[in-house]
């Protein structure tokens, strides 16, 4: 039997964006990967960042902190955020270069004050699920192809936590940006993805194959 595919894209929001509040270096320039892949799938998931504006990630929310400093919350390593993707903001819309009118299914996550999401399935204390590996199984779905922002972060989580739920999980490598605190993060996130079973591979690859026909 054929297995069935979806497109995962993660956060493609304003706010990630080069105008936005937390943006990421040339995070625009996977918009159009996305336009051209989404009619290759069986299935197309977006996730969205939905923090509330009390949200504990925030660095403005705790009393003299800055971005990129480390606290603990609810018992895990938390990096603080400048304020992002606040729920019915219009940072937390996504891009309008976006054809919205492909996806099937929007995920929101983040939406707790006191524990942040990176992942698409899970929070980042795996203490409650989105919503999306249960949508995932609806449809049948066993391959899931992963791209958009950040590579670093929320599509690297996404993309693990895939692998370890059992998808045939591939990371669109062109199709991601990285934030880069670090100058490697990237390329450690790609590395550490590949060892955990993640497929690396360019979307070049997609076009005119079996799978975008």
């Amino acid at each position: 039997m054929e297995k069935k595919s979806a497109l995962i894209l993660v956060d493609l929001q304003y706010d990630f964006c080069p105008l936005g509040a937390l943006p990421v270096p040339k995070g625009d320039e996977v918009i159009p990967i996305a336009n051209k892949l989404m009619d290759c799938f069986d299935c197309i998931v977006a996730t969205k960042d939905w923090h509330p504006a009390n949200h504990g990630s925030f660095a403005a929310n705790h009393p003299w902190r800055k971005p990129g400093q480390l606290i603990e919350l609810n018992g895990l390593e938390q990096i603080l955020w400048p304020i992002h993707c606040v729920q019915n903001s219009f940072g937390a819309e996504f891009v309008d270069e976006l054809n919205t009118n492909l996806i099937d299914k929007v995920i929101h996550k983040g939406t707790q004050p006191g524990i942040d999401s990176y992942s698409g399935f899970f929070d980042n204390g795996h203490q409650k699920g989105t919503g999306l590996h249960e949508y995932l199984e609806s449809e049948s779905i066993r391959q899931v192809y992963v791209m958009g922002l950040a590579a670093d972060y929320c599509v690297k989580y996404t993309a693990l936590d895939a692998v370890s739920l059992g998808y045939e999980t591939f990371l669109i490598e062109d199709g991601t940006r990285g934030v880069n605190l670090k100058p490697d993060d990237t390329s450690n996130a790609l590395e550490e993805m590949k060892e955990a079973g993640v497929n690396i591979i360019q979307s070049s690859s997609l076009v005119n194959t079996e799978i975008c026909g």
